[in-house]
């Protein structure tokens, strides 16, 4: 199965007895908008909703963090998601928080995920079926084993703050990104990670909300000053939309890039970490 796949395949694979369609809308809170509400108003028939907020450590300051492996397999298998199921991951939010569901089930060591090009957006546009309510589901058996070695925690990164053999690329607005605009979460100072680079995570779709791909994903790296030939680290706010530009670079061949899980939410709120502000 290929790492982005089409409604039109989609539609095609639903009722196959291995294939798992998730639901991963997720919303900031300032948007008023509720993800398993919309879900529940009409989803991809036999789709189940992966709560983003509450797959996250609740133990952890920080908001959206890892849960440890054995809380990970315990929500996946209560939502009928098992080994050697094909999962195939969506939302309907402008974050384009599938990204968050891709990363996560990868990490954890699912083999067959993929992102449904242009989300529900696109799936509704075209006239697809939908469905209302909540799926009955059958308790699965997940086996998760993090690769711990795609996340990146504060330390790490306070080592690679402007090096020259690394690039820290942050997805939110510019206007977060240079300070000018508060952060929405309260307790944070405004700004980036010094010697960082700013790709809002929205450059990466095109009008119809697919994905871009090819030479033109390839110049909104380019036109964002970075270069992918070094490893990645990509940083947000929460961690939600850094696994946007994971899956561009993802699109594009690249396996050698981290998430810095605590983002600007954990770098933001501590005193010592340095902060700039400004363009790049």
């Amino acid at each position: 199965m290929e790492s982005l796949v089409s409604t039109e395949w989609l539609e095609g694979e639903l009722g196959a007895p291995d294939l798992r369609v998730i639901d991963a809308s997720f919303f900031l809170s300032a948007e008023g908008r509720d993800a398993r509400a919309e879900y529940e108003a009409g989803h991809i028939p036999g789709a189940v909703f992966m709560d983003i907020d509450e797959i996250a450590d609740p133990s952890n300051p920080a908001p959206h963090m890892f849960r440890p492996e054995h809380k990970f397999a315990s929500r996946m298998q209560s939502l009928g998601l098992g080994d050697g199921n094909r999962f195939v991951v969506y939302d309907n939010s402008p974050l384009h928080s599938a990204a968050r569901g891709w990363f996560m089930l990868k990490s954890f060591g699912a083999h067959f995920v993929a992102i449904l090009d242009g989300g529900l957006e696109k799936w509704k546009a075209e006239g697809r079926p939908l469905e209302t309510g909540k799926p009955q589901v059958r308790h699965a058996h997940f086996t998760a084993a993090l690769d711990d070695t795609v996340i990146a925690d504060k330390a790490y990164v306070s080592g690679i703050v402007h090096s020259d053999g690394h690039e820290i690329v942050d997805a939110r607005s510019a206007a977060r990104f240079t300070g000018e605009e508060a952060e929405p979460r309260p307790g944070l100072e405004a700004g980036h990670i010094p010697g960082s680079k700013n790709l809002p995570q929205g450059k990466l779709f095109n009008p119809d909300n697919s994905w871009k791909q090819g030479d033109t994903l390839r110049r909104a790296f380019e036109e964002a000053g970075v270069d992918l030939s070094k490893p990645l680290v990509t940083t947000c706010g929460s961690g939600i939309t850094a696994c946007v530009l994971l899956f561009g670079a993802h699109l594009l061949g690249k396996e050698d890039m981290k998430l810095y899980d605590g983002s600007w939410s954990e770098w933001g709120a501590d005193p010592a970490t340095p902060k700039a502000v400004g363009p790049a």
